[in-house]
């Protein structure tokens, strides 16, 4: 089968990581590198090996000119509900960084946009791509009624650029793979949550860089996240620090090495498992196999809309003092998002949505067994 056209829009710092990883994949062919900064798309056609990939600041006439058949959003977050909307408009599927969009009102958007369009969106969720978190989960399959888990994360980045300068960095930046992780490993959707963000006196961040959640999990499973990105010294895994507790016993996972578990005492082997890849050149994979086969990939866009939705109920919960039911934040988003949509066929499929809840409840299939 011939390499999958792809343009990619965005050619930035994550870009060219993703710029990087799309010219080692032999299933895939950098036709086009959109950007308003066109020195900036220049320097990623040399960074991709071929000076000569065509470049351009209009993706539905770049896509159009080279063939195209599906497009990467590697875009900051307040362009993704844009540029993920004009290449599902131009009949193109997409694989966008995440967050899916800025909002749970955009990203109910592109939900309802890909249902109408009858195009692919998945979202990059990339740190589920990683072995030893499909191992880990294996892990707590075998502790039998699950009561809790817990996620510790502390880490000190000097990024400079726009990070610096965002609102709840931590929790709209970061905790978002942590907490999609977590949907993942429990296999559960939350209920509500309770949380508290602030920034340390010695923050070089302008936003809350530390943050404490209480998430309820359906089957009043409980899951803890206490984050920070102003914590220099004996710093974890930049996945993180878990811990997992059933009836039958306990997993941990550093973030870095195999997980393991004591159940009953006797130590647990989770069962075998196919790689899911690294990262985001495993969902680069995931997401070619997915356009190539029709199958739904991890990480489809209506899979993937709750983990968002817990990022915006948490920020709800900090700034209110007070807990936040996951279904008022998903019922808010779908008013907000009939409000602003400007397409009629995409608003017919948010109108037709009875709950939102049930609307994604088809979710991804999971990478793995």
């Amino acid at each position: 089968m011939t390499a999958l056209r792809v343009v990619q829009v965005g050619a930035g710092g994550m870009g060219r990581a993703w710029l990087s990883t799309v010219a080692a994949d032999p299933d895939v062919e950098l036709v086009g590198i959109v950007d308003l900064d066109l020195d900036a798309a220049r320097a990623g056609a040399e960074l991709a090996g071929d000076a000569s990939i065509p470049v351009g600041r209009d993706l539905t006439a770049l896509a159009r000119e080279t063939g195209a058949e599906a497009v990467l959003d590697i875009t900051v977050p307040v362009a993704h509900h844009p540029v993920t909307l004009e290449a599902l408009h131009a009949g193109l599927p997409v694989l966008g960084e995440k967050p899916a969009a800025q909002t749970v009102a955009e990203a109910l958007s592109l939900a309802a946009a890909a249902e109408a369009t009858g195009q692919l969106f998945m979202v990059s969720q990339s740190r589920r791509y990683n072995d030893q978190l499909v191992a880990f989960r294996q892990h707590v399959r075998g502790l039998g009624a699950l009561g809790g888990l817990n996620t510790r994360f502390a880490k000190a980045p000097h990024f400079g650029g726009f990070r610096e300068a965002m609102d709840d960095v931590l929790l709209l930046d970061m905790a978002i793979h942590a907490f999609d992780s977590a949907r993942y490993v429990l296999e559960r959707d939350p209920v509500s949550v309770y949380c508290e963000s602030w920034n340390p006196s010695w923050s070089w961040y302008r936003g809350d860089a530390a943050a404490a959640a209480v998430f309820t999990f359906e089957d009043d499973v409980r899951y803890v996240y206490d984050g920070s990105w102003c914590a220099p010294g004996a710093e974890t895994s930049w996945n993180g620090d878990w811990r997992a507790s059933g009836a039958a016993g306990t997993a941990l996972w550093d973030g870095d090495h195999d997980p393991s578990s004591d159940l009953d005492g006797v130590p647990g082997a989770p069962a075998d498992a196919t790689s899911v890849g690294n990262e985001i050149a495993g969902s680069l994979a995931a997401f070619v196999h997915a356009v190539r086969s029709g199958e739904v990939p991890d990480g489809e866009v209506h899979g993937n809309v709750m983990s968002l939705t817990m990022v915006e109920a948490a920020i709800a919960s900090a700034r209110s003092g007070r807990r936040i039911v996951i279904d008022e934040v998903l019922e808010a988003a779908h008013a907000e998002a009939l409000r602003a949509e400007r397409h009629d066929a995409v608003r017919e499929r948010l109108a037709a949505w009875a709950s939102v809840r049930a609307a994604l409840a088809p979710a991804a299939a999971p990478v793995s067994g």
